[in-house]
């Protein structure tokens, strides 16, 4: 059961990537790596023999304890983020923790756009390089997010086929992260971004950006959390800069075909967008 997870479910660029001779896993919600994991059961050593490396014995595992265990642990606990106010359930059940909404500091301006809705993963492509082509027209930055390293990879061979110069940043480049979200505000810079997306950096827009209406948020498919969503959409139009953001979503992404019965059925009916 292992070897058939680890070479039908375990895909390269998704839920890992491969770094000095390595299987080093990547969270998915966050496209970080973390090398100092390994998953359990023999199925970490199941990958490894799938990409052909040296296999390891496994690490052997004297305690566990969940991260909410753990945290439970403190005399006194608190926090602070962006994203805490539609998991207010989650963190009075688990923490008994209530939820304080503290008003920004200046008011926010973002402009959220409607999401596009498309057939099919390629239509979804297209329509997102032609957008980065018309926004990247105007001068402005636009920052755009992928689910996994391969879907980042995918955009950017995309986007130098239309000879639209990017940067990217996933778990391959991890390490240049703060310095390359740190100039996605310049003009007319487009930045490929996993999940990560510099959360903890500011995004600094340069003289006159927004003026042309601020650095432009592409989510090229809507995740499971609608916390990474928003924490996505939040790289733009902070401390009340301009700014805009927008997702667009296939039919047969990952998340929608888990989820809705008889999306098939809808696929065929559509020829393109909504």
């Amino acid at each position: 059961v292992q070897a058939l997870t680890a070479r039908e479910l375990y895909l390269p660029g998704k839920q890992y990537v491969v770094q000095e001779d390595k299987v080093v896993i990547v969270d998915e919600f966050t496209g970080r790596l973390m090398p100092d994991r390994e998953w359990r059961d023999g199925l970490h050593q199941a990958v490894t023999a799938k990409e052909g490396l040296e296999v390891e014995p496994p690490k052997d595992t004297y305690a566990r304890i969940s991260f909410q265990r753990f945290f439970r642990m403190y005399r006194k606990l608190s926090g602070m983020t962006g994203t805490a106010a539609e998991a207010r359930r989650e963190f009075w059940e688990v923490y008994r923790m209530p939820i304080v909404v503290i008003p920004t500091n200046k008011p926010c301006i973002r402009k959220q756009l409607p999401d596009r809705v498309f057939a099919g993963a390629e239509a979804r492509w297209a329509a997102v390089v032609e957008e980065i082509r018309e926004v990247h027209a105007t001068g402005r930055p636009v920052l755009v997010g992928t689910r996994s390293v391969r879907a980042s990879e995918l955009l950017a061979d995309l986007l130098t086929q239309a000879g639209l110069e990017h940067l990217v940043l996933n778990a391959v480049f991890h390490e240049q992260e703060a310095g390359i979200v740190a100039q996605a505000g310049q003009p007319s810079r487009i930045t490929v971004a996993t999940n990560m997306a510099g959360r903890g950096t500011d995004i600094k827009l340069a003289r006159g950006i927004p003026d042309l209406g601020g650095l432009h948020v592409i989510a090229t498919e809507r995740h499971e959390s609608g916390r990474v969503d928003r924490q996505l959409f939040g790289r733009c139009a902070r401390q009340g800069d301009p700014g805009s953001a927008r997702a667009f979503v296939a039919l047969d992404d990952e998340l929608v075909t888990r989820h809705a019965a008889g999306i098939d059925k809808l696929r065929m009916r559509w020829g393109g967008a909504m």
